[in-house]
Formats: C-alpha cells, structure tokens, sequence
C-alpha cells in the first residue's frame, strides 16, 4: 500500500502520533514519561518548534506541533524518536532487541480555530477515553495537566496558542467528545489527511498535491 504524501512546511499545524511497535508498551513508571518530556523540551529547543498539545500514553504517543520552517518537523521527529529509542534501549538493556517504534510516524495538517480545538481536545481526552484518568488535568503526561495545573516552569514546555481556549476550558475539555468530530479525527489518523472544513480540505489537497482519495475527510461547515 502507497504511503500518505507528508507535507513538511513551516508555519502550519500538524497532528503528529507514533506508536510502539508491536503496540507494547513504553512507558512503565513515572520516570520513564518524565524521561521523555525531558526530551521533548531538548528537541523543541533543538528545532526552535512549537508544542501546542501532546499526551503521553502506555504504548503511544500525539504531539500538535507548530513548525517556523520548512523541514523542522522532520528534524524535530528524527531526533526525538532516534534519541529516545537508543536510549531507552540502554535504560532497559534491550540493545540489538529490534525497533522501538512501529515506523515512520504519521502526521496530519489541522485547520487553525474550532480544529485547532477540536483536535487538541481529543490529544488532550486520550487518558480520559481510555479509562487510565477520570479527568484531562488528572493525568500528568500531557498538556491537559500542564495547562491546567502545571507550575509555570511545567507550563513553558508548550508554546502560545493562536487560538484562545474558552474560559472554561476545564469543564470544556471534560465534556465528552462530539461523535462526528471523533470519526472525522479517526479517518485523519488513520489515513494522514488534513483536517478542517471542506473548502479549506479542498484547498490544502490542492496546494500540496495530496490524493485525490484525500479530498473529503474534513467535516463540513456549520
């Protein structure tokens, strides 16, 4: 099967996931998700890249990211993941025991305003839907926490937002997911496809040159 063209170009938003391969799990103990935000911070200072949202999961992960040039999510994915495996292959003394990940990670472009919400929600909900919290801000291995809770050392880890959040994000964020917005955002993982409106879907498919079969996973205006 062809793989999804990727688009690398600075000044846009991505969803951005990897997972484990053979979905084991990577992350056991607190320290080991304290580890990896330590690498998240050197990578974002590495690449000078935005962090909007991320959350750290057993056996994966998803960052929204914010590139300023073009080609700094590939660098910023490349050093991240290579950095993060061969270390945690000498943590764990599994050096020469086979990939950590599954493989290329995959990537969408968001549509900035209620997608940039609407996709920050669902990173942010990840703990909450699987059952691991019984709220976003509960879980510390993600921005739900930091944003909500965090210190304001925690906090400069994610960048400024070109949205504003609604005042009460809190109770927001902890509402439960729209069921059309939850099979739009499934069928943009899943396949790598932009994610926004319909003309603006239309218009991204043009201007990067993605599949035609990629012209319609945008959820229509309201």
């Amino acid at each position: 099967m062809a793989r999804a063209p990727r688009v690398d170009v600075g000044d846009l938003i991505y969803h951005v996931i990897n997972r484990a391969n053979g979905r084991q799990q990577i992350f056991h103990t607190p320290a080991d998700y304290q580890h990896f935000e330590r690498l998240l911070g050197e990578a974002k200072d590495r690449t000078d890249m935005r962090i909007l949202a991320y959350v750290l999961m057993p056996n994966h992960w998803h960052l929204v990211l914010s590139s300023k040039n073009d080609g700094d999510v590939q660098k910023f994915m490349h050093w991240l993941t290579l950095t993060h495996t061969q270390q945690y292959h000498v943590q764990t003394k599994t050096i020469g025991y086979g990939h950590l990940y599954q493989g290329r990670y995959k990537s969408f472009l968001i549509e900035k305003e209620s997608y940039l919400l609407t996709v920050i929600k669902y990173v942010e909900r990840n703990p909450v839907r699987a059952r691991l919290s019984k709220t976003v801000e509960n879980w510390k291995w993600g921005s739900g926490y930091r944003r909500l809770k965090g210190t304001s050392k925690e906090q400069k880890l994610l960048a400024s937002l070109p949205i504003d959040l609604p005042k009460n994000y809190a109770t927001c964020v902890n509402q439960p997911d729209r069921e059309d917005d939850l099979t739009q955002l499934r069928v943009a993982v899943t396949k790598g496809t932009p994610f926004g409106d319909v003309e603006w879907v239309g218009e991204t498919v043009q201007r990067f040159k993605l599949s035609a079969t990629l012209r319609n996973p945008g959820r229509p205006k309201k």
